[in-house]
């Protein structure tokens, strides 16, 4: 298991617990109410300090490698899933994954960011950074989800669009622009999860939804805190508190009426029981599918126009 640097005082406490069960005890030795104590000790730490979290902190827990990914939360939701490749374009980029799925009996359409665990899928992955033609493929099976009646669903987990100049030159911001023009006028539901990092239109690409949410410990936001403190300040350092300015939380952004809901994650993170993560995306899912099937195509377009329309605040002079 992989620590935060806030979570040394929880590595430390699991650490001699860890001793302590090597040493071979029977029921009624001395050490077993020494580790009931340590484990109770852990439990009380661990909701001690995830309850008190600041908005950096949040950030590093959306980032944690440990932490379970798109396909992760696919294999664990979907009694099938049904990769597609390609945007008939160009190629198939691999930091966007999609296909169809069956979802306790509904037929959908799963679309989302995907990074790798070690540095050589990281590599193929493009570090779950898209290229156009990754926006592109998204687009080809939104398109098709509209023209078999299936509701879109979307797992938004990226740093950003990727920056590099091949994909400037193959149309990245036109990629983005288009995937939000054809999505805020989709004739099926459109579901997005935050499930990571959401990362300016990188995510956005993929995430004008009926319906929003993010996971407890996740983060949406026009740009990074390195990137924020980099501009303003001109160095890294300010991160944390650029991360505070950004308002980038679950809770920030429920405050704000961005999101539609947050997602609770296991205690300690999503990181730590990708089961219960999943089953608790899965939940919210299910009750979002039976709601919005029950719209009119119009209806869900009407609903999705306003919902943007209504964001921000602003005086008529």
């Amino acid at each position: 298991m992989n620590y935060l640097d806030f979570e040394k005082p929880i590595a430390e406490l699991e650490k001699k617990i860890a001793e302590l069960n090597t040493i071979s005890v029977a029921e009624n030795d001395v050490l077993v109410p020494e580790i009931k104590r340590l484990r109770k000790r852990v439990d009380e730490l661990r909701i001690s300090i995830f309850e008190n979290l600041t908005s950096w902190q949040r950030v590093q827990v959306a980032r944690h490698p440990d932490r379970p990914y798109t396909l992760d939360y696919i294999f664990k939701m979907c009694d099938r899933f049904m990769e597609l490749h390609g945007d008939r374009y160009y190629g198939d980029d691999k930091a966007i994954v999609g296909g169809t799925a069956t979802l306790d009996g509904y037929s959908v359409m799963m679309i989302g960011q995907q990074k790798g665990r070690d540095t050589k899928m990281r590599q193929y992955r493009n570090f779950g950074m898209p290229n156009p033609e990754g926006y592109r493929k998204a687009r080809r099976l939104m398109k098709i989800a509209e023209k078999f009646n299936m509701p879109v669903i979307t797992l938004l987990d990226t740093p950003g669009a990727f920056p590099g100049l091949e994909a400037e030159e193959r149309g990245q911001a036109e990629a983005i622009a288009r995937n939000l023009k054809e999505m805020a006028v989709l004739r099926v539901p459109i579901i997005t999860v935050i499930i990571g990092e959401g990362a300016s239109g990188g995510a956005l690409g993929i995430g004008m939804g009926n319906e929003v949410y993010m996971m407890e410990n996740t983060w949406y936001s026009v740009i990074s805190p390195e990137s924020c403190s980099s501009i303003l300040w001109k160095t890294w350092d300010y991160k944390e508190e650029a991360a505070s300015a950004l308002k980038l939380t679950a809770n920030d952004l429920m405050e704000l009426k961005i999101i539609d809901g947050i997602i609770k994650e296991p205690l300690g993170g999503a990181h730590r029981d990708h089961e219960a993560a999943a089953e608790a995306v899965k939940k919210q899912l299910l009750v979002s599918i039976k709601r919005l099937k029950k719209m009119k195509p119009d209806q869900l377009v009407e609903h999705r126009i306003d919902k943007y329309s209504q964001m921000g605040d602003w005086i008529e002079a």
